[in-house]
């Protein structure tokens, strides 16, 4: 049967799903396969799915114009065919149910239902090759993967545990026996009267999987989770060059990124992993109360808020991925507590939430965890957390992934569901108009006072209603002027006007471990960051998005661009001149760039940003070229 929609229904599904929309039409207008829509399959595939609209328009961006196919068969029977053939596509993941028609404002459309790609599927790519072939999405954009990301991808479908490896030219003498010792004197507690307890060193390290033999080729030596639980920092970037673990205490919530407290491994402690939890561990619980409570004639010492961070603590670590760019980081704050692990989740987020079906990455690391009382069952983990979080009536647990560079991210915040403090600001602004929203409206204001932005996604993830219900409020409280917005589609961010934007971020979108650990988070004495270190000049302007820009602004850098926009091929000294002149004194983002010169985004980074970049008349605003936040400025001046 037919489903029937309207406009609303596309903006809705923009916000709730990556939705991907093509023309479709051909050359005769009566509709053809397009070659492109195989990089939004490989992209969506390997990242969490999505939907493609085949006969759906999309200009300006966020606004959508059903235009129909005429010959849709044709083109169904051109995606099937295509789908079954390896030399244009690697897998087909697609079940009849996921391609159907759907009437929008009387237009037929063919709606794709792109499901997202088991580990064991990616990397999916466009032809036969991966490299070169793997797309990744960005901000609703479809870019081609880079070789390591796609390394990465093929490491993770072979390899069930990432740490199981056993390491060749490693032993015993890179080890802390401190550490070693600390362990086992809590395995022997946790374990009383254990036979493995009185084991010699070898043995012992044997038995709780730290240490064994390659039996393909016949050597024994530690595996990579006993180097990372019990090894010394420098020894353990041997194996793992971007090794980072770091703990931060902010004393203000607040995005700004001074610190009162640090641990990283600096040389006065070991720097492994299993050091790095005892002591963060101390950390975090330090300033918590606990109640008196008795059991058998003892005090408990620990509370449901003791076991949650001790099980956030411990899956960060246990699903981290070591050889990613990105630290593994802990962060303490008066009002919350985050935790960001290298690599994303290996299931849906919405599955390792409801529990029950693990995928951990670090399966030794995980074992070595449990043996000392660390760590809960396999896909028990993320409910307790959330369970007990919410036995404090604490607003919920946020828990997302960035994809660029790779990265889980957890938000436990101790706050509650509806902060009185919230709800006097709310009122003080808004008077009895507030009181006489819908409940719905009201808990989006509450979310993004508390958090400082709220998305869809959050609010669906806070309520029981529809998405096209959560859509239709989001649109009326803006259209009321009682929330403002950034981005388009999924990207879609809400904020309270008054507010500056996501004031409550926790952690950069970037975090690379490049970064020396003394220049990633501020000691209270040091109040900005340079402007090479990732963020600009305060007199430049930073414009990512076109709907971003200011009108003023877009009439200028319209004019400034037409030479070149409209004009089908151009001499390359023209275009360079207009980009120079578009990117004085600001910083644009391809995506500006491409929509002001009218000219093909990837073509326009590969044949022209790139070497104006290497030439040194551009600046990029980070060394990444694919970096979503990437953004450009002239080097020159004007005379």
């Amino acid at each position: 049967m037919t489903e029937h929609w309207n406009s609303l229904d596309l903006t809705s599904l923009a916000e709730s799903s990556d939705l991907e929309c093509k023309a479709a039409q051909g050359r005769d207008g009566r509709g053809e396969l397009p070659e492109d829509v195989w990089r939004s399959y490989s992209a969506m595939a390997n990242a969490e799915g999505g939907v493609i609209l085949l006969g759906v328009q999309e200009k300006p961006r966020g606004v959508f114009h059903a235009i129909g196919i005429a010959d849709v068969e044709r083109v169904r029977k051109a995606l099937w065919d295509n789908l079954h053939n390896r030399k244009q596509v690697s897998h087909n993941l697609l079940t009849e149910q996921d391609v159907d028609l759907v009437q929008i404002d009387g237009a037929t459309v063919l709606r794709i239902r792109v499901p997202r790609a088991t580990r064991h599927q990616r990397p999916v790519h466009v032809g036969s090759n991966p490299f070169g072939g793997t797309y990744l999405r960005r901000y609703e954009g479809d870019y081609q993967a880079d070789d390591e990301a796609v390394r990465r991808m093929m490491a993770e479908r072979v390899e069930d545990s990432r740490d199981d490896r056993v390491l060749k030219g490693f032993d015993f003498d890179d080890l802390d026996m401190d550490t070693v010792a600390a362990y086992r004197n809590r395995f022997a507690a946790v374990k009383p009267g254990h036979v493995w307890t009185d084991l010699t060193l070898p043995e012992f390290m044997e038995r709780i999987g730290a240490f064994g033999k390659n039996r393909e080729e016949g050597y024994s030596g530690l595996r990579l989770a006993g180097l990372l639980m019990f090894g010394r920092a420098e020894v353990i970037r041997d194996a793992l060059p971007h090794y980072m673990v770091d703990y931060q205490e902010r004393p203000e919530p607040r995005a700004e990124k001074r610190w009162v407290d640090r641990l990283v491994p600096d040389g006065s402690w070991s720097g492994n992993v299993y050091d790095f939890f005892r002591r963060v561990y101390q950390k975090l619980t330090a300033d918590l109360k606990v109640p008196f409570q008795l059991q058998e004639g003892q005090r408990l010492d620990d509370t449901p808020v003791h076991e949650a961070l001790r099980e956030a603590l411990a899956n960060t670590l246990i699903h981290a991925d070591f050889s990613g760019r990105v630290s593994v980081m802990v962060v303490k704050r008066p009002d919350m507590f985050g935790f960001r692990n290298p690599g994303l989740m290996r299931v849906p987020l919405e599955q390792a939430v409801l529990g029950g079906n693990s995928d951990c990455r670090n399966r030794r690391l995980q074992t070595m965890f449990q043996l000392v009382g660390y760590g809960d069952h396999a896909g028990s983990g993320l409910p307790k957390i959330y369970r007990n979080w919410a036995g404090q009536h604490w607003r919920r647990p946020v828990l997302h992934e960035l994809r660029e560079p790779e990265q889980t991210l957890m938000e436990l915040r101790m706050s509650s569901l509806v902060p009185d403090e919230v709800l006097v600001d709310l009122r003080a602004h808004f008077g009895v108009h507030f009181e006489s929203l819908p409940e719905l409206a009201r808990l989006a204001l509450i979310t993004a006072s508390a958090e400082g932005v709220v998305n869809h996604a959050r609010m669906r993830d806070v309520s029981t209603d529809h998405p096209a219900d959560i859509t239709k409020m989001l649109a009326g409280l803006v259209r009321d002027g009682l929330l403002a917005t950034k981005g388009t589609g999924r990207g879609m961010e809400y904020f309270l006007p008054w507010q500056s934007q996501a004031v409550s971020i926790v952690f950069e979108a970037g975090g690379e471990v490049g970064v020396p650990p003394e220049l990633d988070g501020k000691p209270p004495e040091f109040e900005s960051k340079p402007p090479e270190l990732g963020g600009s000049p305060p007199e430049f302007g930073t414009y990512l998005d076109w709907k971003s820009i200011p009108d003023s602004l877009k009439s200028e850098l319209l004019s400034l661009a037409e030479p070149v926009a409209n004009r089908g091929k151009v001499n390359a000294p023209v275009l360079r001149d207009a980009i120079l002149a578009l990117c004085q004194g600001r910083f644009l983002g391809l995506r500006v760039l491409a929509h002001a010169l009218q000219r093909d985004s990837d073509d326009l980074r590969k044949r022209t940003l790139t070497p104006m970049v290497q030439e040194g008349v551009l600046r990029a605003a980070y060394t990444a070229a694919r970096d979503p936040r990437q953004a450009y400025t002239s080097n020159t001046t004007k005379p």
